[in-house]
């Protein structure tokens, strides 16, 4: 069974079922005596949303919040072929793969001081309401619902279908239907997993497969450099175009590396939570972002000292394909390792965008079934739920999906890096524990704007798509948030279809 963190959403001029509710909840949910790190039992719930929820974070390991472990996840599997395609050389693909690191660096000093100066956890969500209102906000939250978060989740989940099934048909594309089958199987699985402890455990766990791949493809390259086997990385060879990339080209370059970089922010979403964030945000990023560039750009040049650059463009899974040519018995390393490292991908996805759907319904942007725990495991099972019919939805091909989502995601930041501007213009002397100078965001929005009109004018129906369904959601702010004099009939019927969905769940 799960309650409602915000009763009052439902119960306005309501109170005789709110009374009904709150008869039916134990005895130390109704006192909040315990709260949801403390409970036992049917004791850890919370009914009133306006008290800050604990998600368990005191579960919440050092691996678990480090920068690095939730940037390095299975992008670098999948974007060195999107990346490579658009540039037309090896070396303008290395190059791409160094800014990408380089503008992922100024959107996290941006982050880190909105994250010190509006310290709520949310991330995007919460500082774009803070600054430009509700109805902004929202936009953002229904693009990350509807697009962002279930289209990152698909593309994680496609690449394990992939790299479990491509030793098992190793001359063709793995079957559509199987790559789907055991996508859905793989969420269906981590949807009904049981506590927030257990989700820190296997994302400690999943870590070190990611961690072993990259290690072993980084270490066998330079192995390879050693031997003399580097003709591809020559400058003659390396910037030997095969075709000329246009400006449209090297912007959809630049989302398919971008994809690699998500999780830059994750920090932000949990900002209440971290320890002297002033000092520790700051530093997560001068470590985490040169350390990610690092590896990810060691990691495409260790992919060139085995494969010709149309080897890698025709490799259904690139780090199979590595494994094959220089592993040897070992190459079954390579899938296992990836496999591993995406399942760890899907994790901190899930629970992360789970908490911005709570966060969500506890503002009143979002359903109030979403801002629901379930009695014994505490964890929004709703949003879960909600999360994966979301994914399954999808269909679509890995390389199309990651332009739609990086396109959204850059979408966002910019308009999250605005506000800080914003911010500064209309509240000048508001107390900023960090401050970055003001050529960080410019230089940020400079990129930002290049990149977006010119992956527009690439891919006018990817993204033309992602704008609509994003304005799609202002009849629904208005329709659902700002007419709060709804008539007592749709208050009853939403109260009742919640009310059935909780007896389901």
């Amino acid at each position: 069974m799960h309650y409602p963190l915000r009763a009052e959403n439902h119960f306005k001029g309501g109170g005789s079922k709110l009374s009904k509710l709150q008869s039916a909840l134990p005895q130390q949910a109704k006192t909040g005596k315990e709260g949801l790190g403390q409970g036992r039992g049917t004791g850890c719930i919370c009914l009133l949303l306006k008290n800050k929820v604990n998600f368990s974070f005191t579960y919440l390991t050092a691996n678990f919040l480090s920068l690095p472990g939730n940037i390095i996840g299975s992008g670098i599997f999948i974007s060195p072929k999107g990346v490579l395609e658009h540039t037309g050389s090896v070396g303008l693909a290395l190059i791409i793969w160094v800014l990408g690191g380089g503008v992922a660096a100024l959107g996290s000093l941006c982050y880190a001081e909105l994250g010190v100066t509006i310290p709520k956890s949310g991330g995007d969500y919460s500082y774009v309401t803070e600054i430009f209102g509700g109805l902004a906000g929202f936009l953002l939250l229904w693009s990350a619902v509807l697009i962002m978060y279930p289209t990152s989740l698909a593309v994680i989940s496609l690449t394990f279908s992939n790299y479990v099934l491509q030793p098992v048909f190793p001359n063709c594309i793995p079957p559509y239907n199987a790559s789907r089958i055991l996508s859905m199987v793989l969420l269906l699985t981590w949807v009904n997993s049981s506590s927030v402890r257990w989700a820190t455990r296997i994302q400690d766990i999943f870590t070190a497969g990611k961690l072993l791949a990259l290690a072993l493809i980084i270490t066998v390259g330079f192995i390879q450099i050693f031997k003399g086997n580097y003709e591809e990385l020559t400058p003659s060879k390396a910037f030997n175009f095969w075709m000329t990339p246009s400006v449209g080209h090297l912007a959809l370059a630049f989302l398919q590396g971008s994809f690699a970089f998500s999780g830059w922010n994750f920090l932000n979403y949990v900002t209440e939570e971290l320890v002297d964030p002033r000092r520790n945000l700051p530093r997560a990023i001068f470590i985490s972002i040169p350390l990610v560039t690092f590896v990810y750009t060691f990691t495409n040049i260790a992919y060139f000292t085995a494969m010709s650059p149309q080897e890698l463009l025709s490799s259904n899974a690139v780090a199979v394909t590595f494994g094959e040519k220089l592993l040897g018995y070992f190459s079954w390393v390579m899938p296992v390792s990836v496999a591993l490292s995406t399942f760890g991908g899907i994790n901190g996805y899930l629970f992360t965008s789970s908490r911005l759907c709570f966060s969500g319904a506890r503002e009143g942007h979002l359903p109030s079934l979403l801002a629901m725990i379930h009695v014994k495991y505490c964890t929004p099972i709703p949003a879960l739920l909600c999360l994966a019919t979301l994914i399954i939805m999808l269909v679509g091909d890995t390389y199309t999906l990651i332009n739609y989502v990086s396109f959204i995601n850059y979408l966002c930041y910019g308009v999250t890096i605005i506000g800080l501007i914003v911010l500064r213009w209309k509240k000048p002397k508001i107390f900023r524990p960090i401050k970055v100078n003001l050529l960080i965001p410019i230089t940020y929005l400079a990129f930002w704007a290049f990149l977006l009109v010119f992956s527009l004018y690439s891919e006018p129906v990817v993204c033309g798509v992602g704008l609509i369904i994003i304005l799609t959601g202002v009849p629904v702010f208005f329709l659902g948030v700002y007419w709060r004099n709804k008539p007592k009939c749709v208050n009853s019927l939403a109260f009742s279809l919640t009310s059935q969905c909780t007896r389901c769940l």
